[in-house]
């Protein structure tokens, strides 16, 4: 199904191996400025390049296996989202076309194509900002038990995967390894500021009823999501990734019902695998079926193609890149 391989430039290495998609790069002659869970980012002096691995993590911990795919879906996505909402807030995608790369990386091009993109840089703001449309997930969980979501009182006798009367924004810390806190909106302002915790709120909410909106009209519901925010000298941008099945919970409004959790666009094969395979969520995680990982690249390529109307191989996505 998929060629094994390894690609070799100078003695270092794409690799990507049967099954598993494109699990770590090693571009020789450029910089690492980082390597997350799953993207490899690269400093090109005032830009940067990320490029997005078929790696995938759960709970917390990476698996030994990626998804095909994932990278591409990840990056292109994020690329639509840039320039659907550029009107509301500025980003820092300079091109995710490989063509439009510097000459010294298109000796990567076929490896880079579709997965990586060219940047500017930013001063990142160490800050996840939530937001909240439905009750699923921990919300859901914390709002059984006490009413609340990340300390927020919200109207009692909601149900379930229940549309929020408004969405509401729950930032969170921004941790590089572990778990991310949840923190309130006064302890946000106390971190960076009364004016800035403001423009975070009310962008990240712009930004997600605009695409929520968007999304309805192809049958998706955004039920949350998750943006990162920076400086470019003293403008506030969108930084990261943006609106993909790795920041965001999207379901099926075809099939999308009140009281019962929903089937969403994501690694949930992924995390319904794991926690039934008995694992502790301890590292090392277990290797993934490879039916597991079939079932998860087809949820990803389906969530793009049903977002941005268009398959995600044999067409023309340059007018949004």
């Amino acid at each position: 199904m998929w060629q094994e391989r390894k690609i070799l430039f100078n003695e270092e290495a794409f690799e990507i191996l049967s099954g598993q998609g494109l699990l770590q790069t090693e571009l020789p002659g450029l910089k690492h400025h980082s390597r997350g869970k799953v993207r490899d980012v690269y400093d090109l002096g005032s830009e940067l390049l990320i490029v997005t691995t078929d790696r995938i993590s759960a709970f917390d911990v990476i698996l030994p296996n990626g998804v095909p795919d994932k990278g591409a879906v990840l990056t292109q996505l994020s690329a639509y989202w840039f320039q659907q909402t550029r009107h509301i807030v500025d980003n820092h995608l300079i091109t995710a076309v490989v063509g439009e790369f510097p000459k010294s990386l298109q000796v990567f091009a076929e490896h880079l194509h579709n997965r990586a993109m060219l940047v500017r840089k930013a001063r990142r703001i160490d800050v996840e900002c939530v937001v909240r449309g439905y009750l699923a997930g921990s919300a859901w969980a914390e709002y059984r038990k006490s009413g609340t979501i990340c300390g927020e009182v919200v109207p009692g006798g909601l149900r379930e995967s229940e549309r929020l009367p408004e969405p509401i924004f729950t930032p969170s810390t921004k941790a590089d390894t572990g778990h991310d806190e949840n923190i309130s909106i006064k302890q946000l302002a106390n971190m960076v500021g009364a004016d800035l915790a403001r423009q975070l709120q009310e962008k990240s909410l712009a930004i997600y009823q605009y695409a929520d909106g968007l999304a309805r009209q192809q049958g998706i519901v955004i039920a949350d999501t998750k943006l990162e925010f920076g400086f470019i000298d003293d403008k506030l941008i969108v930084i990261d990734e943006m609106l993909t099945p790795d920041s965001s919970r999207f379901w099926d409004e075809a099939t999308y019902e009140v009281g019962v959790s929903q089937p969403s666009f994501d690694k949930q094969f992924v995390r319904d695998w794991l926690e039934s395979s008995g694992w502790d969520k301890n590292p090392p995680a277990p290797r993934l079926p490879d039916d597991v990982v079939e079932k998860t690249r087809d949820k990803y390529l389906e969530a793009y193609r049903r977002i941005t109307g268009r398959p995600l191989y044999g067409t023309d996505n340059s007018d949004w890149r």
